[in-house]
């Protein structure tokens, strides 16, 4: 598809007027005597700047005029031209030159509109460049009857015409402004929004005191009424000016996320010649924008990925071709908009994350024990390729080897960029890491809630839904607290645990804690996963700037920064991915502590499939079982556990009813008719507790049929056993 670069010429202008003026200042240094060499080095960097600008652009008269501008700037550069008095005067006529071209461009905005270079122009600035003192450009006199003259070389073409226009004071409708002034700005913008809160917590204050007036003082009662009506219309207005004022103010520093991806895509490609690899690289959604400030933060990261997917995840040609794959190699950058979200990607065709390597070399580290490692799932060893000092390169080379590099990329998206990084890879396929990242770090939605006394804050992104459930609704699933919402395992924990506060620090009963018979939950989802996690109030919600952690906080991996509350209190903002990260742990080990309590054998002869497209539930069951020594395969939907089914021999299958693609009743009966599931156990868990599912559920050939608010450790264990044998 062709480009339109029509759009691009506004930009040319305001960058080549800049430049131009910096050349004839520059020339007039010069001429003065004073120009240093660093000087020479801006002015040849300017006349390359225009010169490429305008060559990509298909600028011809511009760039051919300002390549030999360079070529003379470059001599001077390297000491091989010295400047003279007649030096001076040329370059200035061939920077007003260049000065002309570019009104010209900007009046008509049509690159066909510009005249042909000045052929007396180039030819004396080529001259120039060769050492030989420049011809004086004058308009070329009559010829005479003198014969010595008719002999006399022909005078060199009069320039081409260039439009003449009467002087005028050229102006633009951009400005430009360094980028430290406009973070300066938009930091200051934040916190004028952010003081804001306080402003609407005098209005709560204001409505305490009309309260208390009422009991009192009917007239100063109606007064207050009064009073707190209008300055409630007078900070809705404010705050209405405010958030548009702080949006308009944010857009001036959105760039489109082109800045790196095209660049990236460049360096692929040279990564790729480096070791000997033919890669192609694909980009996607180069035109969405992201903050200025989430961009050079990004930078790092970006080329870790890029690194990565070059060395270790795109094979080498003989290697794909033995693969039945194209010797050409793919990596795909690609960027889409969720919301206030942007999903950025980088994609390889590779081999894959060589999960056996990865948990040798876990082993061999130190990281995880032998034991520990066989028991993980092909996401806890995915994880393992954060760690600090852990790669599966055999060898160090210039692009990865050290291990060095995963660990800065979890690190950068998890803590500068509040967002969440996921893996998934397949064997043979290739990888994709995804990066979920807020649009801007400048304000972020959060909610307050109150715990033991203390405020915290947590994004609001991240936030799926409130709930507030009696105690009883809570059941025991593998040794800790859960919730069903819409037929998926939640575990719930307090976060008053989580974070061990200190009993102590509650002043009397609030309500929505332990002492309540209702719990006040918020939902966190953070990818597929899930947590409810039970607070003791909720205070208020809020956009505000967050504040960066003090030193002495910023080795706690559940915080991520500070928001002022409108009481004017620091108030720490916990960390969606690392709260989920610590409650999986916790659960992990209670698993593992109660079944080293009731150990029942060894089983770790059997292999268990277990279907479920949540990944909590998923990964629930599968904790159970593994902590009781079963080795466990998970599927994230029928149709995947079919698959699977059929590609390996499974001792037992465990499967929910409502997934997509393939429900569990369609899998139990497909299974049922292969010859090795004839026999097998099946154990369908699911919400339905009607008895004609559980009818259904019989008839289609489950063995047992669990209802996921009866469900318990002992219960699955159990029934395993039992149909086990």
């Amino acid at each position: 598809m062709a480009i339109d670069i029509r759009k691009f010429i506004t930009r040319f202008v305001e960058e080549a007027r800049d430049h131009i003026r910096q050349l004839s200042a520059g020339i007039t240094e010069l001429g003065r005597g004073g120009a240093s060499h660093d000087t020479i080095n801006a002015l040849f960097r300017s006349a390359h700047t225009i010169k490429g600008s305008a060559r990509m652009l298909k600028l011809l008269p511009i760039t051919e005029t300002a390549f030999q501008v360079e070529e003379v700037l470059g001599k001077l550069r390297d000491t091989s031209l010295t400047y003279t008095p007649t030096l001076g005067p040329l370059l200035q006529q061939a920077i007003d030159q260049l000065a002309t071209l570019v009104d010209v461009l900007a009046s008509t905005g049509d690159p066909s509109s510009l005249p042909a270079a000045d052929t007396a122009m180039v030819a004396a600035l080529m001259q120039a460049s060769t050492g030989v003192a420049p011809a004086t450009l004058t308009p070329p006199t009559a010829p005479t009857d003198n014969a010595e003259q008719s002999a006399a070389p022909a005078p060199t073409p009069p320039p081409a015409a260039v439009a003449v226009t009467e002087p005028r004071l050229a102006t633009t409708d951009t400005v430009r402004v360094r980028l430290t002034k406009l973070d300066e700005l938009i930091k200051l913008m934040g916190e004028v929004v952010s003081s804001h809160v306080r402003l609407q917590q005098r209005q709560a204050d204001l409505r305490v005191l009309e309260h208390a007036a009422a009991q009192h003082d009917a007239a100063l009662a109606q007064q207050l009424r009064r009073f707190a009506h209008t300055l409630k219309d007078d900070v809705q207005a404010q705050a209405m000016l405010m958030n548009e004022l702080h949006d308009k103010t944010l857009a001036m520093r959105m760039l489109p996320l082109a800045i790196v991806f095209e660049p990236a895509a460049h360096l692929v490609r040279d990564l790729g010649r480096s070791v000997g690899k033919q890669i192609d690289c694909t980009v996607r959604g180069a035109d969405i924008e992201l903050d200025r400030q989430m961009i050079d933060r990004l930078t790092d990261p970006f080329i870790h990925l890029i690194r990565n997917a070059v060395d270790h995840g795109i094979e080498p040609p003989e290697l794909r071709a033995a693969r039945g794959k194209p010797a050409v190699g793919t990596l795909t950058l690609s960027a889409s908009q969720d919301g206030n979200w942007v999903l950025l990607e980088v994609s390889d065709d590779g081999g894959g994350i060589p999960l056996d390597q990865v948990r040798d070399k876990a082993i061999k580290k130190g990281f995880v024990s032998p034991d520990k490692a066989a028991a993980l799932s092909d996401r806890g060893l995915i994880d393992l390729i954060f760690l600090p000092g852990l790669s599966t390169n055999h060898i160090i080379t210039d692009l990865s080897g050290r291990g060095v590099g995963m660990d800065v990329v979890k690190e950068c998206v998890l803590n500068e960029l509040h967002g969440i990084i996921s893996v998934d890879t397949r064997a043979g396929v290739g990888t994709t890491f995804s990066l979920r990242l807020p649009l801007s770090l400048a304000m972020m939605r959060m909610l307050l809630v109150e715990v033991r006394g203390l405020p915290f804050a947590i994004n609001a992104q991240y936030v799926g839904e409130l709930l507030r459930l009696p105690t009883e609704d809570l059941m025991l699933v593998a040794g800790r607290q859960a919730v069903i919402i819409r037929n998926e395992f939640v575990p719930v924990v307090r976060l008053a645990e989580l974070l061990a506060i200190p009993p102590e620090r509650i002043p009397a009963p609030v309500q929505g804690t332990s002492t309540d018979t209702n719990l006040l939950m918020l939902v966190l989802r953070v990818d597929n996963q899930a947590l409810a996690v039970c607070v003791d109030e909720l205070l208020d919600e809020h956009d505000m700037v967050i504040k960066p952690l003090p030193a002495h906080l910023k080795h706690l991996p559940m915080l991520s920064g500070m928001v002022l509350t409108g009481h004017n209190e620091l108030a720490s903002v916990l960390h969606a991915p690392a709260l989920l990260d610590a409650a999986r742990q916790a659960r992990g080990e209670s698993v593992r502590a109660e079944a080293t309590s009731h150990h029942q054998g060894d089983v770790s002869a059997y292999h268990v499939l277990v279907v479920d497209d949540s990944l909590n539930t998923r990964e629930i069951e599968r904790d159970v079982l593994q902590a009781y020594g079963y080795q466990v395969t998970l599927a994230e939907d029928g149709l995947d556990g079919l698959n699977k089914a059929l590609a390996n021999d499974f001792d037992a299958v465990l499967t929910d009813v409502e997934m997509p693609h393939m429900d569990g009743f369609t899998l139990t009966a497909r299974l049922r008719q292969e010859a090795k599931y004839q026999t097998k156990p099946i154990i369908i868990i699911t919400s339905r507790e009607k008895e004609e599912d559980k009818r259904r559920g019989i008839q289609v050939g489950a063995d047992a049929y669990i209802v996921k608010g009866d469900f318990d450790r002992s219960n699955l264990v159990d029934t395993l056993k039992s149909l086990l044998g």
